[in-house]
């Protein structure tokens, strides 16, 4: 999704030439992962931050064109919302001091970036759901000057048939609301990781990471309220699944699958599995037909990225031109603070590379319903949520996490050859977080309680902690 489009306007002929282009990548990718032709190099790690923009009074600040003007930064792009930018870091190899590093990168990033919004009267905040966000803000008047988001808005209203897009979240409270764009999704902002794997254990670090889908986003949770509503704990899940509800064809290999979703099924026998699916089952959102050789797979890549699956596959090419397979983690909210978001990282990619290594395959242990129900769970419950895990186990995860997956994370670090000062460091910080319970959305949720406070005061105060850079498990109230 971030390659722009020449037009937002398409016609028949539109779609057909594109559908054309996406069947022939297709079919030359399946040859891909039949002759193997994939890079074979050690696990590499990255990351992408979403963050907001804010004005004096702690509400969105729409602004980022002036922003990005300042920045000149490549690796600081729009979001689909003027109050919204997005970081991007250099992958690197995940052994030695790589999650250090890029954690220092991202700092490096961070800070500028709160320079830059200070020239212009705002600033910075890394969370997953604005508190102070309102509906009247999520409006076409807010949407960044791109071509692809404004064709993804008529695409998905198209789809749609004109219906409003509803929001329904039962949590603590309950809101419900109906929408006339897709700008709600500006509203859920998300430190994403991507995991660049070998093709061989592709299967099984996919698999892995849909198993620990529900431990990640429990330990990260900070996404509480919308809309001035008390909902999940990661109320980023249900909105943005809802924001962008189109779903797919009605055909019986399609089932309920949505676009966003956690899936219907483990992959079998390779990540083609999901390119298949995305032909058969997914209609075209943005049919952009591009001056590319098929081996650039540009238009199964421009339709790959409409569709997200909270673990996502993408392809991408080196500086040689060879194509490399990862895993994007969607589950995980930005924030609260950068080591926070390390934290997380260094979570995942432990579980993910020790699971994927076991000799018994973990999916072979627990069903994908049981995965499935486990981040629903999570997602609403956080560190309170009961979960299945391998073997028939069943409890609550805060106990798993304690007891059997940050032990299991060590490894995964270790068997990486990661930094054991690196591994003791970011892993420490999730153990302290999970064993006091205090995630970003335990804190916030606490501050209100205790202060009887509206969202603008919440807010300020969350921002003053992040800027002090200390892990949220340490905020005090």
């Amino acid at each position: 999704m971030g390659t722009e489009v020449a037009s937002s306007r398409f016609n028949k002929q539109d779609f057909k030439a594109f559908e054309k282009r996406l069947q022939e990548e297709t079919r030359l990718l399946g040859t891909w992962f039949e002759r193997g032709v994939f890079a074979e190099e050690h696990p590499r790690g990255g990351f992408e931050l979403e963050a907001w923009l804010l004005d004096e009074d702690y509400h969105p600040a729409p602004c980022n064109e002036r922003f990005l003007e300042h920045s000149q930064d490549i690796l600081v792009v729009p979001e689909l919302a003027k109050f919204n930018v997005e970081m991007n870091g250099s992958p690197l190899p995940l052994r030695g001091r790589a999650l250090e590093i890029m954690a220092r990168e991202l700092d490096r990033t961070w800070s500028r970036c709160r320079e830059i919004a200070a020239t212009l009267g705002c600033r910075m905040l890394m969370i997953g759901t604005l508190p102070t966000v309102q509906d009247q803000d999520l409006t076409l008047a807010n949407m960044s000057e791109r071509e692809r988001f404004r064709a993804l808005n008529e695409q998905v209203l198209r789809l749609r048939r004109g219906r409003p897009i509803g929001l329904d979240i039962q949590g603590r409270q309950h809101l419900r609301t109906a929408h006339y764009d897709v700008m709600l999704e500006a509203a859920a902002t998300s430190f994403q990781i991507h995991l660049q794997i070998d093709a061989r254990l592709s299967k099984r670090c996919f698999n892995a990471s849909l198993i620990v889908s529900a431990a990640t986003v429990a330990a990260g949770a900070n996404s509480p309220y919308l809309f001035g509503k008390d909902l999940w704990d990661e109320t980023r899940i249900p909105l943005f699944e809802q924001s962008i509800a189109v779903g797919g064809y009605d055909s019986p290999e399609c089932g309920a699958e949505r676009r966003v979703s956690f899936g219907t099924g483990y992959v079998q026998n390779s990540l083609f599995e999901c390119y298949e699916k995305n032909l058969a089952c997914f209609p075209v959102l943005l049919p952009a037909v591009m001056d590319e050789p098929p081996e650039r797979l540009a238009h199964l890549r421009l339709h790959n990225g409409t569709i997200w699956r909270w673990n996502r596959p993408l392809i991408g090419f080196d500086a040689a031109g060879r194509p490399h397979l990862r895993i994007e983690h969607r589950v995980i909210p930005a924030g609260p603070t950068v080591c926070d978001c390390f934290a997380n990282a260094a979570l995942y990619f432990g579980l993910v590379c020790e699971l994927a290594a076991a000799e018994q395959p973990p999916e072979s242990a627990l069903d994908f319903a049981a995965a499935r129900r486990n981040f629903y769970a999570a997602a609403r419950n956080g560190l309170r949520a009961k979960v299945t895990w391998l073997g028939g186990w069943r409890g609550n995860i805060q106990d798993l996490l304690l007891e059997t997956l940050l032990p299991l994370a060590h490894r995964g670090l270790e068997r990486l050859g990661l930094d054991a000062a690196v591994r003791e460091h970011y892993l420490g910080i999730v153990e302290q977080r999970v064993r006091s319970g205090r995630t970003g959305a335990a804190w916030q949720r606490a501050y209100v309680e205790k202060h009887r406070c509206d969202m603008a005061a919440l807010t300020a105060a969350y921002l003053e902690r992040q800027e002090r850079g200390n892990p949220v498990h340490e905020w005090t109230l």
